[in-house]
């Protein structure tokens, strides 16, 4: 089909969406696929546990730094062709990292990875928000693309187990070559030449260093701070870095005439709302999730490729409940929608707090089932009530907010229930160890017992840390209900308009 005036083929805003989607998909899964190849590259790098860690720390700080700067650039030079390049981009280093032949290289390429990648989330969003210019329609294509984001990153051990398995850890990076190759395809073809909304003033490079800094001291504490210590003398020198450049850099974006961070919409209630919520929900998705395949693979048995096949039920359920949850923001108000699901998760990662080695697969898969409803739920309206309460023309730099938002929420969410996992074993370990009467001197009596001590301990903590996981979810229950609904600015008529390729 084509239009009459341009004689251009007319494509379907829905084959917009399915285009980032795969984007989307692609690089929301290398952020949690790329950790089951550690084990491989420690031993062919011959590196420790320690320097590995690395390897995901210089992808997570530099995916963090560059997310505003390209949802900036996206609005300056247009998101189509910001997401063109870096996902091309993406694919080429990743055959490179496929390559590395020892950690430096690898943490180099990692770093570009996550530099390239960062302009994926934000040009994503922005292009689905200008496609679908009906609301209702738009509100429908965020949930779905919300729930691939959300989805991606608990998909790693499904697609990467069988690959370890089978091939090596460089196919965790190879992979990304065909389905890249498909992406890339798929965007020159389907994806619209949009116009960029903002090219008289220039780029804020200075707020840019200075939030750099800010998100690199942030994250890399957040990675490291368990094992240097939350008070040792790093930890201490990156708090007082982060909060002297946060200071710095709250009075550039003040003065700027184009700040790359629009500190007015801090003052959107609808859209700081969201922002709050959304921490909420991915610094508790994270945190559970991250939990969830060690206990599986510890102390229940399971190989990474039978614990990814775990998710796929909830995996399925997200994609079901996020256009259910746009379509029933048309009939219910936004604030009782958005509670309702967040009380749903919350109540899913509850059941979690009964497990124990006798814990059957269908006693983990339905629990994960209830909170992925939930999260689709809440998560489409949540997603669309953000972008659709903000002008055009701070699309882009707003979906980079709220992206970056979510990835510091998961990295808070796992560096805060690693430590509470290992205080609370710790404090279980001690209150087990002194209720325990051993009437026996046999050494090996007493090693046993000790281990079993140990285990039941864990097996507790993990429980007791779901349960605070349930209950910090549970207060965006409450957050939830503040929410107010958007006004939309209507941009045309009741349907969306027909995109032309150029």
């Amino acid at each position: 089909m084509t239009n009459s005036e341009t004689d251009k083929p007319i494509i379907s805003p829905w084959l917009v969406l399915i285009t980032v989607m795969v984007g989307t998909l692609l690089i929301g899964l290398d952020r949690t696929i790329v950790n089951l190849g550690l084990p491989g590259m420690i031993s062919d790098f011959n590196i420790t546990v320690s320097s590995a860690g690395w390897i995901a720390t210089a992808y997570i700080i530099s995916n963090a730094v560059f997310v505003p700067v390209f949802g900036k650039l996206g609005d300056k030079l247009g998101n189509r062709i910001i997401y063109l390049w870096s996902f091309v981009g993406f694919i080429v280093i990743s055959v490179f990292a496929g390559l590395s032949w020892n950690l430096s290289s690898m943490i180099f390429f990692r770093v570009l990875q996550g530099l390239v990648g960062a302009a994926i989330y934000p040009t994503a969003m922005a292009l689905i928000a200008k496609t679908f210019r009906n609301p209702q329609q738009r509100s429908q294509a965020l949930g779905l693309w919300s729930a691939s984001f959300a989805v991606s990153s608990v998909l790693g051990p499904l697609i990467g187990g069988p690959l370890i398995d089978n091939f090596s850890w460089r196919w965790l990076f190879y992979i990304n070559l065909p389905v890249g190759i498909i992406g890339i395809f798929m965007t020159l073809w389907y994806l619209p030449h949009d116009k960029p909304v903002d090219k008289k003033t220039g780029f804020d490079y200075l707020g840019a260093g200075v939030l750099a800094v800010t998100l690199s001291s942030l994250v890399l504490v957040l990675e490291k701070g368990r094992d240097w210590g939350w008070l040792s003398i790093e930890s201490i020198i990156f708090y007082i870095i982060m909060i002297t450049s946060s200071i710095i850099f709250y009075n550039i974006e003040k003065k700027a005439k184009d700040p790359i961070v629009d500190l007015k919409l801090f003052k959107n209630k609808i859209f700081a709302n969201v922002l709050l919520l959304s921490f909420i929900t991915f610094g508790g998705m994270m945190g559970a999730m991250f939990l969830l395949p060690v206990f599986a693979q510890t102390y229940l048995g399971y190989n990474a490729t039978q614990t990814g096949l775990l998710f796929i039920p909830m995996a399925l359920s997200m994609f079901v409940a996020a256009p259910l949850g746009s379509y029933l923001s048309k009939k219910i108000p936004l604030k009782y929608l958005v509670s309702f699901g967040m009380a749903i998760s919350a109540f899913g990662i509850y059941l979690f707090s009964g497990l124990d080695v006798k814990t059957t697969a269908s006693e983990l898969t339905i629990p994960l089932i209830i909170f992925a409803v939930g999260m689709g739920l809440s998560m489409a309206p949540m997603t669309a009530a953000a972008t659709n309460s903000v002008p055009t023309n701070e699309v882009g730099v707003s979906s980079a907010l709220l992206n970056l938002v979510r990835n510091i929420a998961g990295a808070v969410g796992i560096a805060f229930f690693s430590t509470i996992l290992s205080n609370i074993i710790e404090s279980k370990v001690l209150s087990i160890g002194q209720n325990a009467i051993i009437n026996t001197t046999n050494p090996q009596v007493i090693q046993i017992v000790s281990a079993l001590v140990i285990l039941k301990a864990q097996i507790i903590a993990y429980g007791d840390v779901f349960l605070i996981s349930s209950c910090i979810m549970a207060t965006g229950v409450i957050v939830a209900l503040f929410l107010r609904q958007p006004k939309t600015h209507v941009e045309n008529s009741k349907e969306d308009l027909p995109l032309v390729i150029h």
